[in-house]
């Protein structure tokens, strides 16, 4: 694998240098399952102290290789050192694991579901032989900064999906090993939990000296790597640091607003391969370098409609990788939503909670709960792992009775209506909910059964699924043996087979790479604004979230804000104050140079940081000041407009001070 050009900071200069023998060095990796070909031919040299990181499609061999250099899986041809040793049997293996933290992809994999999360911790750190006094004090760190310490005592079965992801990478780091291993670690993880597991990350390369190799799905991640190397059917598409990588797809993002909609999108994807909405937003990007020249271009081809609000950008990291992969193979066409049946009931409200409670013994999990959903809205239900929002969920579709509180889900009582629900809703759960011992077609074919298709619709469903989902070429494969995106968008299909009235999302896309994110949203927001199909939606994408109409941010099962995605950046806005976003030579150190001197929400997204600044000049310029002092250049401080992770971060954060607050007063 080549290296691209010189780095472009000098903090990574000694990561790059020839005297520092790579920790690991894989040269002609091959793997294969019986005839097919998963990974051919891949090169890659991980330095001590960097964090590499693999991106790429679900099924592009990420895990394959992972699995390889942990010395949990065989391979076919090639070789793999790890630590000067070359893993090549069983015995070598063993030789290197030691010094290895494996954790794989999958929520909660690596645990034991019937312990509690402290005795699965104990459980790892006595199977790796951590002595009792650095147990005690790594325990009390690691739980407090993933924020499992209120639940040391709750067994791991009872977790939400992104809490055990965060036991399983404390157990994975008990030991502090010298290679970390992280297939997709913050997978189903919420923002802030995400940047809770960065700072562990980074702080354990600082002091420890760990070097790690991570996967991931989230593009804002793969800006904090060192270095990386997309893979594509098997094989490196291109390796680099973020800088290099990001400068193999020159051009601009053109962000606006267009109506009507729809026919803006029709008309830009005639000339564009990257138009997405969000919200009322479209993003598009383009090869024109000069920003007026992409304005120009992009008004050129809406014709007669005129872009609003138009804002051009940089392309980020998500945008090359996008393109990169589009440059390799056409852009598939999805075929056009089959006409639903007429419908005339329930043409307001598609979905109402009133106060609902949900009490598991002691603890409550959602606690007076109300919100509507109208029909044709998409509505997004986000918070914090825990927060009560696929309780909320289960409740609705009555899968949950309630303690207390009503619901109505098209037109019916989720009390009392049992199976006149199920028919009017699709839902696809946070956890895989399909039959892993029948085929892709098999599964489809089944899910129309249930819910009365005829052979002919259920056909015609079929073809429509596998060209929505991208599942061409699987209909055969079972589905146990699908790369975990490629099953979430089997489940997705399955769940609109029956073109439901309602649809039920509890984070669909996790795990899922960036064209089949944004390949779902296509089909959600056709849904919606064509069918008039009502969709309740939780995620972890906040990019996503910007494809809400409507937003609920939930916290310890409670609704603590509302209002559109607009909505919600303005009351930050007007809370907090503007957001700035500082590039410095030392991320890491800057960030806690400027929570020292007071800015307590600064925090690193990919390798710049944001913090907000109530006078605009005034405080910008006591941080730069303070950072220049400290030793941190500084090479810009801009003002940015809100994302919605800044909004979530900056609300769930403030929410975990109050409560801090409140129980040292209560203790006091």
């Amino acid at each position: 694998m080549k290296e691209m050009g010189t780095e472009h900071s000098s903090q990574h200069a000694a990561l790059r240098s020839p005297n520092i023998a790579p920790i690991v060095r894989v040269a002609g990796f091959v793997k294969r399952y019986k005839k097919h070909m998963a990974v051919q031919g891949v090169d890659v040299e991980i330095r001590k102290g960097e964090i590499y990181g693999l991106i790429g499609p679900d099924g592009s061999g990420k895990s394959s290789l992972m699995k390889a250099i942990a010395g949990v899986l065989t391979y076919d041809e090639g070789t793999v050192e790890v630590f000067r040793t070359l893993v090549d049997s069983e015995r070598a293996a063993e030789q290197v694991k030691q010094r290895i933290g494996f954790l794989p992809q999958g929520l909660g994999l690596n645990l034991y579901p019937d312990l509690s999360v402290e005795e699965n911790i104990d459980f790892f750190a006595r199977l790796r032989l951590v002595p009792e006094q650095d147990l005690m004090e790594r325990k009390t760190k690691l739980l407090a900064m993933t924020r499992l310490d209120k639940f040391r005592d709750r067994a791991m079965k009872n977790l939400s999906g992104g809490m055990k992801q965060k036991l399983g990478l404390i157990c994975t780091l008990i030991h502090e090993p010298e290679l970390a291993v992280l297939d997709e670690p913050t997978t189903g993880v919420d923002p802030v939990s995400r940047r809770d597991f960065w700072a562990i990350l980074a702080e354990l390369l600082q002091e420890k000296g760990m070097t790690a190799l991570v996967s991931t799905a989230y593009m804002d991640e793969a800006a904090r790597f060192h270095r990386l190397s997309f893979l594509s059917n098997g094989k490196v598409l291109v390796s680099g640091t973020p800088t290099e990588v990001q400068a193999l797809a020159p051009g601009s993002m053109v962000s606006f607003e267009a109506t009507p909609q729809l026919e803006a999108i029709t008309r830009l994807k005639q000339t564009y391969q990257q138009v997405e909405a969000l919200g009322p937003r479209l993003h598009v990007f383009t090869k024109d370098i000069d920003h007026a020249q992409a304005v120009t271009h992009i008004e050129a081809s809406l014709g007669d409609i005129k872009p609003d609000q138009v804002q051009v950008d940089d392309p980020q990291l998500e945008d090359v990788f996008v393109s990169l992969l589009l440059r390799q193979a056409e852009n598939q066409q999805v075929s056009a939503i089959p006409s639903a049946a007429k419908r005339t009931e329930n043409h307001g409200l598609a979905i109402e909670a009133r106060q609902l409670v949900r009490d598991f013994g002691l603890f409550r999990a959602v606690d007076h709960v109300s919100f509507q959903v109208k029909q044709g809205e998409i509505f997004g239900l986000l918070g914090a792992n825990g927060a009560g929002k696929t309780t909320v969920i289960k409740m609705l579709n009555g899968i949950l009775p309630p303690t207390g509180g009503e619901g109505w889900v098209a037109g019916a009582d989720m009390k009392t209506a049992g199976s006149t629900i199920k028919e009017r809703i699709g839902y696809m759960s946070q956890a895989f909910s399909l039959y892993l011992d029948l085929t892709v077609a098999e599964n489809i074919r089944l899910f129309a059964g249930i819910y009365g298709l005829d052979r002919r619709a259920t056909d015609q469903r079929l073809e429509w699924i596998v060209s929505m989902a991208g599942l061409k070429g699987y209909e055969s494969s079972l589905t146990s043996r699908l790369p975990m995106g490629v099953r979430q968008r089997l489940a997705l299909g399955c769940a609109l087979v029956h073109q439901p009235l309602v649809l039920f999302l509890d984070e669909p896309t996790s795990g899922v790479d960036p064209i089949g994110r944004r390949h779902f949203w296509d089909i959600l927001s056709k849904l919606a604004q064509e069918e008039g199909v009502a969709i309740l939606v939780t995620t972890h994408y906040m990019s996503e979230a910007e494809h809400c109409d409507h937003l609920a941010l939930m916290y310890a099962g409670r609704i603590v804000a509302e209002g559109s995605p607009a909505d919600m950046k303005r009351s930050v806005e007007k809370e907090a104050g503007h957001l700035f976003e500082v590039v410095a030579d030392d991320p890491g150190k800057a960030v806690l140079e400027l929570r020292r001197v007071g800015f307590a929400d600064a925090a690193l997204y990919g390798t710049r940081i944001h913090l907000f600044c109530r006078d605009p000049v005034r405080d910008k310029d006591g941080a730069c000041g303070a950072l220049e002092s400290s030793g941190v250049k500084v090479k810009s401080a801009l003002m940015r407009p809100l994302s919605l992770e800044d909004v979530f971060v900056y609300k769930v954060m403030a929410l975990e001070r109050q409560d801090r607050v409140a129980t040292q007063e209560a203790v006091a």
